[in-house]
């Protein structure tokens, strides 16, 4: 519904100002250029939608030979000390806990679509234990709440709609968005905890977070030491050489349990195929909306108003370009994918905006579309503090995804 209204909202703005380009300005050109952006943005969601095909499937493909050779169950015991410190009123052993992992490994590899089954699985299997049934129960808000701080590990779809503009290093966002998506995550995880009085001081918790922690703050200290151009050389090339290996892993794990590791890939590449075209129709319908939003010279107008005011508060306003995909990251993650594209179209894939877009995208997720499907397949209406974490949650990002690109690419 709010997706509704954001969508009729562009095409009236847009028409709104093209009226008052046409009749105060005499701008004879302001709606040739609108129609024309429809074709054109029509156009590249349908190549972008074409381009992502490959890629979900290479995932979607390798998931499925790691989850048939067992590293998913491997680490999801690895997980079980924690997930029982963060899950306290799920049963030790209960298989939701499986499906909670399962759910959470699809969105660290940037899978967002692929994800969403799955997460409604693990709904329902808590559903099953919550003695309330029109209330969200602490797993569950927990649950929604590590999927909204936009925990991603890879970014392979982000990744690849830079490939598909034009990036020189498709992947030199990686390091940037796993440092903020930690932020986002440690937000998360903390602010519910407080809500659910859950003791993070305990020696599991104090051990991993604080692992997390020493990790990302060795990373960061570590990049300091570089100049920029040695930066970008050693953060892409350490990307690239994780991406190779957990590839590598996940079919060595097949090969020792035996799998036949083609046919499992063919298996879930197929689903690759299918999520890629069922996003069509939703990416050509934002992108059509910003476009025509942009060509009337509303998006202009948005971003020069915001970029005076920080400007006349002392401070660099190159951030502000990408702000929109901050903006719309929680209210829908189409509108966000196309927020996206639009700055890197707009700029360059490979300039400040486009990056920092990107960045935005990986480090935040959709917390009103993953509450509104979440909640309403099993029937909660009544949904307790889950808005106000999952929001916090994203504010974090947010905040640490700005400095985090200064520092890398500035």
């Amino acid at each position: 519904m709010v997706l509704n209204y954001i969508w009729i909202g562009f095409f009236l703005v847009a028409f709104a100002i093209a009226l008052v380009r046409l009749c105060v300005f005499g701008d004879t050109d302001v709606f040739p250029a609108i129609m024309n952006s429809t074709f054109d943005t029509s156009k590249t969601a349908f190549e972008i939608s074409l381009g992502l095909t490959g890629v979900l499937s290479l995932w979607l493909g390798v998931m499925k030979i790691g989850e048939k050779g067992g590293v998913v169950n491997f680490l999801a015991r690895l997980l079980g000390p924690v997930f029982a410190k963060l899950f306290p009123d799920i049963p030790k052993g209960h298989p939701v806990v499986g499906n909670i992992f399962m759910n959470l490994s699809a969105n660290m590899l940037g899978l967002d679509n692929a994800a969403t089954p799955l997460g409604l699985k693990a709904m329902e299997g808590m559903q099953e234990l919550n003695p309330k049934k029109d209330t969200a129960s602490n797993p569950m808000i927990m649950f929604l709440v590590l999927n909204t701080s936009g925990l991603t590990l890879i970014p392979v779809s982000v990744m690849v709609y830079r490939a598909q503009l034009g990036a020189a290093q498709p992947s030199d966002v990686f390091i940037p968005i796993l440092i903020a998506t930690f932020f986002s995550t440690l937000a998360g995880i903390v602010v519910t905890s407080l809500y659910q009085r859950i003791n993070l001081l305990n020696r599991v918790m104090l051990l991993t977070l604080g692992g997390m922690s020493l990790f990302v703050a060795a990373m960061i200290w570590g990049f300091s030491k570089l100049d920029s151009a040695t930066m970008n050389l050693v953060g892409t090339n350490a990307a690239n050489i994780l991406l190779f290996l957990i590839i590598m892993a996940f079919i060595l794990a097949g090969v020792r349990k035996r799998v036949n590791v083609y046919d499992a890939f063919v298996e879930g590449a197929k689903e690759g195929f299918h999520t890629a075209v069922r996003i069509i129709p939703y990416l050509v319908a934002i992108l059509v909306a910003i476009g025509v939003f942009r060509a009337s010279g509303a998006m202009d107008w948005a971003i020069d108003g915001v970029k005076a005011a920080v400007t006349a508060c002392g401070f660099d306003a190159s951030w502000v370009e990408a702000l929109p995909t901050a903006i719309m990251k929680p209210l829908s993650g189409s509108g966000a994918r196309g927020m996206m594209v639009d700055c890197m179209t707009a700029h360059g894939a490979d300039s400040f905006a486009g990056r920092l877009s990107c960045v935005f995208q990986g480090a935040t997720d959709t917390t009103f579309y993953i509450l509104a499907v979440y909640f309403g397949s099993v029937g909660i209406s009544r949904t307790r503090h889950a808005v106000a974490c999952g929001l916090l949650a994203d504010l974090a990002g947010v905040l640490a995804a700005i400095p985090i690109c200064y520092f890398f690419f500035a």
